[in-house]
């Protein structure tokens, strides 16, 4: 994870510079907010690339010599079924749909997003492993 935490850091610095360097010269919005969109997304991902570095240290597919055996043992916990990822794109939906038509559609669409959001989250909270 210590070389896709580069990668995704050197993007996050080719966003932030080119959207700074754009910003100053045309003064256009939309493309400064992609550019900073970019830059915030590459954050993101560099930022947990390298917190899951620092907690889990190397992987065998970071080392020269492992071999495919390395890798093997138990896998982490995989959900069989959730009813909330269509909770969640229903919420969205609706938000979208309020946000063109209707502030109220919107408040509620808002209300049912964070409501599958909460239950996505912590749906498997009291797991025991």
């Amino acid at each position: 994870m210590k070389l896709e935490g580069r990668l995704f850091a050197g993007m996050a610095l080719y966003f932030g510079v080119t959207g700074l360097i754009y910003w100053i010269f045309s003064h256009e919005p939309a493309g400064t907010t992609a550019l900073a969109v970019g830059f915030l997304m590459s954050s993101l991902v560099a930022l947990f690339l390298h917190v899951q570095y620092r907690k889990r240290g190397l992987r065998p597919q970071d080392e020269h010599e492992a071999e495919i055996a390395d890798a093997a043992g138990p896998l982490e916990f995989f959900p069989p079924r959730s009813v909330w990822p269509p909770a969640v794109a229903l919420g969205l939906t609706v938000l979208a749909l309020g946000v063109v038509y209707a502030r109220w559609l919107a408040l509620l669409g808002l209300g049912l997003l964070a409501g599958a959001v909460l239950g996505f989250v912590f749906q498997y909270v009291d797991r025991e492993d």
